[in-house]
């Protein structure tokens, strides 16, 4: 059986956010009554990722935008910078980290482990409101 909903992020600015709760939020319909599942996270966009990592020690966020900026640095002399000098930094780094997540569903939960959460990573400078596609297939 499949349940899938699109829905938007609240706005953030660049840096590495976590948002467990807001999906769950969310996707809290599609959860009820799947006793083994999974949940698919699309994001659709080319500038932000998603990821799972530490949901207790916020120092983990600042620690990987501070590694994504010191691999991905915005100085290169980058070609596509139509948006701005974030612009191809922002598609580099989305590549690098991507653009989906596969968590395991048991009994109507997410089955994440006990330090982990679901993190927006967003590489551009200004505020944006993100797309998610979340599929549920039990």
């Amino acid at each position: 059986m499949g349940w899938q909903k699109t829905f938007t992020l609240a706005r953030r600015s660049k840096g590495c956010h976590l948002v467990t709760d807001e999906v769950l939020a969310q996707i809290d319909a599609g959860l009820r009554g799947v006793q083994v599942g999974v949940l698919y996270l699309f994001i659709q966009h080319t500038s932000a990722a998603l990821t799972i990592n530490e949901n207790f020690d916020r120092d983990v966020r600042r620690d990987m935008d501070m590694a994504l900026d010191k691999i991905v640095p915005e100085n290169l002399n980058w070609l596509h910078t139509d948006e701005g000098p974030d612009d191809s930094a922002s598609h580099t780094k989305t590549s690098l980290v991507g653009t989906s997540l596969c968590i395991p569903i048991t009994d109507g939960r997410l089955n994440l482990g006990t330090w982990q959460g679901i993190y927006l990573t967003e590489f551009r400078h200004a505020p944006h409101s993100r797309r998610i596609v979340a599929t549920i297939l039990s």
